[in-house]
């Protein structure tokens, strides 16, 4: 987890570092709008991330606080992932870019 004194003075400027890319985003979609999920249900509803790219930002995450991952002693081992509280409290955020995506999309 980052230290306050590692994070940017800006608040919008923290957010944007902790969730700014497409890929970081688009797991944290899938998380608040399906809830858990397993690596394999990642790399289905984004065909486009790569393997090494889903594993980094899915641990940049864990390590922000913002997704718990958590692993059953099973065979073969199952792993799945889901929003901490901290990462649940940007529902809000992921709402209204929601509904002005949807917006901007039906104004064209």
């Amino acid at each position: 987890m980052l230290t306050k004194e590692e994070l940017p003075e800006c608040p919008v400027a923290t957010t944007v570092q902790l969730i700014g890319n497409k890929w970081k985003l688009l797991i944290i979609r899938n998380l608040i709008y399906k809830g858990k999920q397993r690596f394999r249900d990642f790399t289905e509803s984004i065909p486009a991330i790569s393997k090494k790219v889903l594993t980094d930002n899915l641990r940049a995450l864990e390590n922000d606080g913002l997704v718990e991952r958590e692993i059953f002693a099973e065979v073969p081992p199952r792993v799945e992932y889901s929003l901490s509280p901290l990462g649940d409290s940007l529902k809000p955020i992921l709402d209204a870019m929601l509904s002005w995506g949807t917006n901007y999309k039906n104004q064209l």
